[in-house]
């Protein structure tokens, strides 16, 4: 049986707080969703949980015992994460992938036992992904590659599952199939089990307990009828909507009418520019509309699927022709749009010597003294200048520039700020 309590956690990234006093407790057994918004700090709430982030106040703690004082190895014979977007560097098969779940279990430089083998096939079987063992994974789709770190992740033997987004990409016949093989890890093995989920459906219906949390607090939480209330939908979605029972399945289940009064509701009208291409900003620009910001972009070409995102959400842009290298007039409009925005935002493109000024205009934002955030690597594995592009990233960086390892960090950071203004 093992016992997780989490006690006045704070997180924040640079001067931006993130997740804010949040407190709750968990048990074996224990299926927990976590629902919020886009950027309420979901997925930072797991990482601190699974030790990859060390909390800047509050602690957590395993069966009594201080996370950040157990060893790395410990914690992962304890704990066991499917990420939101699960990569591989190398191209390794499925059963290659689900065995390095053994790792924690072994020495530096022991090999696979046959007992290591049956565990990672018996996971597959439970995931449904058993006749994939011997595919690659870049021939297998992203649905198949998220069953496929789920049962990597129980080749682990962890007593505490840590899902984000467990049924993203999924058919609705696999999104049941893996609700239900959670509950069945939670009844039959005793494991506890916490998974960001999306879907107010499929939480209510499988879940014993939610957290709903938005703006990096913990806004309501108990079992779906308590958590899942018409008051607390509008509160933290800024949604209308309809709670009902199901005839069959005796579970609440929720109809959304509309979402009138969410976009005043939310930031005050902040202004983000993103600047992005090659459609790395396109769920982004997406997701900062439904939270209701004004938004603009540039500098993008009017064939890249970042354009066609931004016409779609109404943002204003910085236009050039396709397979050109940014001009000076292009520069300039996007320099205006930079000096109306409150924060800017640069997505992890590809840089090259044709958009340059790009980084060049995050580069004068700083200089106006506007919040800048650089999202995941950026420069260090797809610069393609001779290393000016990273030079002018470091700039950033020395300037002030706040690091997003993530999409969903960079909404959590503009919300913060959204908050102060």
């Amino acid at each position: 049986m093992v016992t997780l309590s989490i006690m006045g956690v704070e997180c924040r990234y640079a001067s931006v707080k993130i997740l804010e006093n949040v407190t709750f407790q968990a048990e074996a057994g224990e299926l927990i969703g976590v629902l919020g918004p886009n950027g309420a700090g979901k997925t930072t709430l797991l990482k601190t949980i699974s030790g990859v982030l060390k909390p800047n106040g509050g602690v957590v703690y395993v069966d009594g015992r201080e996370l950040n004082r157990m060893g790395v190895k410990e914690v992962a014979r304890n704990i066991a994460v499917v990420p939101q977007d699960p990569q591989t560097t190398f191209n390794f098969t499925a059963m290659e992938i689900v065995l390095m779940g053994r790792n924690p279990h072994m020495s530096r430089l022991q090999l696979e036992s046959p007992k290591d083998v049956q565990l990672a096939l018996s996971s597959m079987r439970l995931a449904g992904v058993e006749h994939l063992a011997d595919r690659m994974m870049d021939e297998i789709s992203g649905g198949e590659r998220r069953l496929i770190m789920i049962a990597r992740a129980l080749a682990q033997e962890p007593r505490i599952l840590l899902l984000d987004e467990p049924t993203l990409h999924l058919d609705i016949a696999n999104q049941i199939k893996v609700m239900e093989l959670l509950r069945e890890l939670c009844g039959k093995r005793g494991l506890l089990v916490i998974a960001v989920l999306h879907d107010f459906n499929l939480a209510a219906r499988y879940c014993d307990k939610l957290l709903l949390l938005s703006g990096g607090r913990i806004q309501a939480t108990g079992t779906p009828e308590e958590a899942l209330t018409r008051e607390n939908l509008s509160h933290v979605f800024g949604v209308q909507v309809y709670v009902k029972r199901h005839e069959m399945t005796n579970s609440i289940y929720i109809v959304p009418v509309s979402a009138s009064g969410g976009k005043e509701r939310l930031r005050k009208s902040l202004r983000v520019h993103v600047i992005c291409g090659g459609g790395t900003g396109a769920s982004l620009l997406k997701a900062l509309s439904d939270q209701g910001y004004e938004t603009s972009a540039g500098v993008l070409n009017v064939l890249d699927t970042d354009y066609e995102a931004a016409q779609q959400v109404g943002a204003e842009v910085a236009v050039e022709a396709p397979f050109s290298p940014i001009t000076s007039a292009a520069h300039r409009r996007n320099i205006e749009l930079i000096k109306r925005a409150d924060i800017i935002i640069v997505t992890e493109f590809m840089i090259g010597k044709g958009n340059l000024k790009n980084l060049e205009a995050a580069i004068e934002g700083a200089k106006m003294r506007k919040p800048v955030v650089l999202i995941g690597s950026l420069g260090l594995k797809q610069d393609f200048t001779g290393g000016i592009g990273e030079k002018m990233l470091r700039t950033l960086k020395r300037r002030g520039a706040l690091q997003a390892h993530s999409g969903d960090e960079a909404l959590n950071i503009v919300s913060s700020l959204a908050l102060k203004k």
